[in-house]
């Protein structure tokens, strides 16, 4: 029986041009009692546009037709681009003209035709066909014309158009309320979108809005299906005899779980002794989530949908149902919860030199904040060494390993960023009343280096069994990028030290540790990190290189995240010998679609929490326009400042309009703007006094001016100058200054614990 990836195989090595059904069955030589297989295999490889079906219903491979499938991402300056599926030669992205969008609209899977190729490398193309609709639903704020006709004006920017109301299906919405609109008609080349309103969320300013407007925005199913919720219900509330049968009991052994102090969902709990050798005996035990939701199953489909948990300030929008996510899968203390479990032997330089894994059941002895083990580890406070006193050795013997884990990640070389993240302090009424540096401690950093172990443990044993299962990969960075960033760093006096097709991961952390408390620590690191590839999913293991490690999957977070499920089901499978020939190429038929969709679910969630993250900066700071602030420059552009403000963490934009004492030029490489005239210069890092000049909420954006510019424009409208024009020193002369840095991967991913640990 041929697979989907059969047959593209065997129609690159035997059709050499766009074939018709008949004569593909003869070329390829399909069997007859296989022909009604072959061509439902042929309709789905259309849909996923890994072929294209032409005039005379003839189907083409695209990469010998220069067509590429990706995903628009449409500009509200009426243009896009898409980022193909399918990587350029040239790298990069395909620019799309607005004329031809051809009624594509934002997040639409299309297909794409190469039309040039602009001086620099930058294709431009031409949408063809439309694969798949991602707006079914919009979000936006209703109105009526002067004739009475209402619309919708998507809240969305990259939405270009505005959808008409028909008569009757404004459900009962007033102009000005935001609400939520099904589209009944798409677009087309002669007439526009018609949708109907589908509910009323209100006024844009009332507490609580902005979420569902933020969840209505990107997609992400808030409430769960009648027929999830009865099935997570009808697994009950507590372990039952059956469930134990063959599970290797962990209950007597000290287990703890250690999370946020708001935290209700507790998948991974620790254990940990000293062998009579001296090595660590580390028990890494996560919430078996495997266990109770099959494949298949309502759980399972609305898990897969959602890929991820999302979380807002105010609330987390679950994968599973409360009744599985905070009830029987949750590691609660003083109750016996199953687990899947894996046990490493840890020698004294960090290295695993021996590793077990278990279906086990443990009984947390107690549930731990980071705040209550930092006590005890960094503060030694009184009153918590004495109210845990008979876990303070268990803590202890963390705190002791994780130092020696921590020490050998990086003699590796594993990249260590500390990039400090804002933490959104709402009140009791949904208002945001201060925005801080998040704070990590001891605790979080123990936690992420026994959580990262466990991930390379099982991924390493994975990979040994040939098991199909979803990678968590970290490409090396682009070779383009990483040329500009050397010649950035070259203007501060150093290099990453070795030739840009032979960097490793110990290149990025020697810089690091050699530009630690100098005042060029922050712009460095924070271009570092943007040089950095994306972290994603993916069914090929290719090793992490951010983690300098050859072997990575997400195993820890199986509640909050579909690839660890993923994970789960695949060691199981592998340790009790249940992975035939016929489930590993049915698992392998799938996993790339998989790991498509679950990465793509992650960078909505992703993005989905820092627009509104962003959306409530902007609004904290509404009643700021005047004040000046300190700032740091984190990112430079032709037109302007990006400026993250020291004391509030917020970002805005410093235009290059506002900047009117002189002419100032972009330069690329160097990542700053000069002044044609006086030589001043703004550089990425510099730190500057700026001014909230205007606070828009419609685009979500903070105007910035910076305080030296204003005055100086200032008084060159009171009368001339006098004295010699203002000239910068030069970068290495003027006083440094930085914040603390924080870790960027960690525990890898914000889908486990911070959204600091994303990239990873």
């Amino acid at each position: 029986m041929l697979s989907r990836d059969q047959i593209l195989a065997l129609m690159r090595a035997r059709v050499h041009h766009p074939a018709a059904t008949k004569e593909l069955l003869q070329l390829l030589r399909v069997p007859r009692e296989e022909r009604a297989t072959f061509r439902r295999h042929l309709k789905a490889l259309v849909e996923t546009g890994d072929l294209i079906q032409i005039r005379g219903q003839r189907f083409g491979l695209p990469e010998k037709m220069d067509l590429f499938a990706g995903r628009l991402q449409a500009h509200p300056g009426g243009y896009g681009f898409v980022e193909p599926e399918r990587p350029l030669e040239s790298g990069g992205d395909i620019y799309i003209a607005g004329p031809h969008l051809n009624d594509a609209m934002h997040s639409d899977r299309v297909i794409v035709r190469i039309e040039r190729l602009k001086e620099g490398g930058r294709a431009e193309g031409r949408v063809i066909r439309i694969l798949e609709r991602a707006n079914t639903w919009l979000v936006g704020r209703y109105d009526r014309d002067e004739n009475g006709m209402g619309y919708v004006v998507p809240f969305d920017r990259r939405v270009l158009m505005d959808i008409v109301v028909p008569p009757g299906q404004e459900g009962g919405a007033s102009p000005g309320e935001m609400v939520s609109l099904e589209l009944t008609r798409w677009p087309t080349s002669t007439r526009g979108a018609i949708g109907r309103v589908a509910e009323v969320l209100g006024d844009i300013d009332a507490p609580g809005v902005d979420t569902e407007i933020i969840i209505r925005k990107y997609g992400i199913p808030d409430a769960h299906s009648a027929e999830a919720v009865r099935e997570a219900k009808a697994i009950g509330v507590a372990v039952s005899e059956k469930d134990l049968r063959g599970r290797t009991d962990f209950r007597p052994v000290v287990t703890v779980t250690i999370d946020g102090e708001h935290a209700r969902d507790f998948d991974d709990a620790i254990t940990i002794e000293k062998l009579p050798n001296g090595n660590y005996w580390l028990g890494v035990h996560i919430a078996d989530v495997s266990h109770y939701v099959a494949e298949g199953s309502a759980l399972d489909r609305e898990a897969y949908a959602r890929g991820t948990s999302v979380y807002f300030p105010e609330r987390a929008v679950h994968m599973f149902p409360s009744e599985l996510a905070t009830g029987i899968c949750s590691l609660n203390p003083q109750v016996d919860r199953l687990v899947q479990s894996c046990l490493m032997e840890i020698d004294h330089r960090g290295a695993v030199v021996r590793y077990e894994f278990h279906d086990g059941v443990i009984n947390s002895n107690a549930r731990m904040t980071y705040t209550a083990v930092n006590a005890i580890l960094t503060n030694r406070d009184p009153d918590a060494l004495e109210r845990y006193a008979t876990l303070v050795p268990t803590f202890e013997l963390m705190g002791e390993l994780f130092r020696t884990l921590n020490d050998a990640r990086r003699r590796r070389g594993s990249v260590d960023f500390d990039l400090s993240e804002a933490e959104v302090i709402m009140d009791a009424g949904g208002i945001v009343e201060a925005i801080t540096a998040l704070q990590r401690n001891v605790a979080h950093r123990l936690i992420e280096e026994f959580m990262l172990l466990a991930n390379e443990t099982v991924a390493t044993f994975l990979e040994q069994q040939e098991a199909p299962t979803l990678y968590r990969i970290h490409e090396e960075p682009d070779v383009l990028k990483v040329a500009k960033f050397e010649e950035f760093i070259a203007g501060f006096g150093y290099s990453l030290g070795a030739p840009l097709t032979a960097l490793r991961p110990r290149h990025f952390q020697k810089l690091l540790e050699r530009i630690h408390e100098k005042p060029e620590e922050r712009p460095i690191a924070f271009l570092m990190l943007r040089t950095m590839q994306k972290a994603r999913y993916a069914p090929v293991n290719v090793g992490h290189f951010g983690l300098a490690a050859s072997s990575y999957a997400h195993f820890t977070s199986p509640i909050r995240r579909y690839p660890d499920l993923v994970v789960h089901r695949a060691l199981r499978a592998a340790r009790h010998g249940a992975l035939s020939a016929e489930v590993q190429e049915a698992a392998a038929e799938v996993m790339p679609e998989v790991a498509r969709h679950t990465s793509e679910m992650e960078r909505r969630a992703d993005d989905a929490e820092r627009d509104l993250v962003q959306w409530k900066k902007v609004k904290f700071m509404a009643d700021k326009v005047g004040d000046e602030f300190e700032g740091y420059v984190i990112g430079v552009a032709a037109f302007g400042l990006f400026i993250e403000l020291v004391e509030h963490y917020v970002e805005g934009l410093v235009h290059i309009s506002t900047m009117a004492d002189d002419y100032y030029r972009f330069v690329d490489g160097a990542h700053l703007l000069r002044g044609e005239n006086t030589q001043k210069i703004y550089r990425l890092g510099d730190k500057v006094r700026v001014r909230v000049v205007r606070v828009n909420m419609d685009e979500r954006r903070i105007d910035l001016g910076l305080v030296e510019i204003l005055e100086r424009v200032r008084e060159g409208e009171r009368g001339p100058r006098r004295g010699r024009p203002h000239t910068a020193r030069p970068k290495a002369e003027r006083p440094g200054s930085r914040r603390p840095l924080g870790k960027s991967e960690g525990r890898p991913g914000r889908r486990e614990r911070a959204s600091h640990r994303r990239r990873k």
